[in-house]
């Protein structure tokens, strides 16, 4: 038996997994749909493969980001304004039935408040977490969604059966109190990405403390990000952020990008 693209549709949205529909609006094929998950075109079709690769790789933005809206193209999928200057536009109403990636950022410093700036603007649910109540404030960190005073385990405990490979946890103390609980709390979730600020010497003696509680399989410590963030020379709060936005996004799409984690040297010049 065939499903239907509305029951599988349906079907998505009661299971809370994540799915896009793509509805044609204006020109050619105008009610045309299709049913975008976050591997494939799952249904569907606006009658030319080459429409269909670019709207599927625009949706499968939207997804991630829990955004909706209308997107514009040429009949073979053209998005350059000079591509689609003289030809017939195709509008499609692109609907994102997912919740927004989380963004769980550990340590209530400097970095934090530029880290979830740039979160917001791609679309992830800030939490902020720090043990300290004197920093961990709404005053300081308004851009986040949530500000928690309490330890790493306890939120892990509580809520890290919540973090999938959407989301990410960022931890950004160098208190081996607090960091070292905050990444083994991470790696018992199937988070897609942890990131952990420091220096080269700060990580190998971290990782030293990590090992004495525990932590020596070599597949678990390959999922830590650190130094964390891309190579790109970054000194501010605001360059760091992005370079560790870029180097969530590049994880995340299989690019390979140069991070800090697989070089040698200083981290700042």
């Amino acid at each position: 038996m065939v499903t239907s693209l509305y029951e599988q549709l349906r079907d998505h949205i009661r299971n809370e997994q994540p799915v896009g529909l793509c509805t044609v609006i204006d020109g050619p094929n105008v009610g045309a749909k299709m049913l975008i998950l976050p591997d494939r075109v799952a249904q569907g079709s606006f009658g030319n493969a080459e429409l269909d690769r670019i709207v599927a790789r625009d949706a499968l933005a939207e997804l991630e980001a829990a955004t909706t809206g209308v997107r514009h193209y040429g009949p073979q999928g053209q998005t350059t304004p000079e591509d689609l200057a003289d030809t017939v536009t195709v509008s499609v109403f692109v609907e994102s039935f997912s919740a927004p990636p989380q963004m769980w950022i550990f340590g209530a410093v400097d970095f934090t408040a530029a880290l979830a700036k740039v979160a917001k603007v791609l679309g992830y649910r800030v939490t902020v977490c720090d043990a300290r109540e004197v920093f961990a404030t709404r005053r300081r960190f308004p851009m986040a969604d949530e500000v928690m005073v309490s330890w790493p385990g306890q939120l892990f405990t509580d809520r890290g059966n919540t973090l999938g490979p959407r989301d990410a946890v960022c931890i950004l103390t160098h208190d081996s109190k607090f960091d070292v609980p905050a990444v083994l709390g991470a790696l018992a979730t199937r988070v897609g990405y942890i990131g952990v600020m420091g220096s080269r010497k700060t990580h190998e003696r971290r990782m030293q403390r990590l090992a004495e509680a525990g932590l020596t399989a070599p597949e678990r410590i390959a999922r830590l990000m650190s130094p964390i963030g891309l190579d790109i020379g970054a000194r501010t709060p605001e360059e760091t952020a992005i370079s560790i936005c870029a180097e969530i996004i590049a994880r995340r799409t299989g690019r390979t990008t140069p991070s800090l984690r697989d070089g040698s040297g200083a981290i700042h010049s």
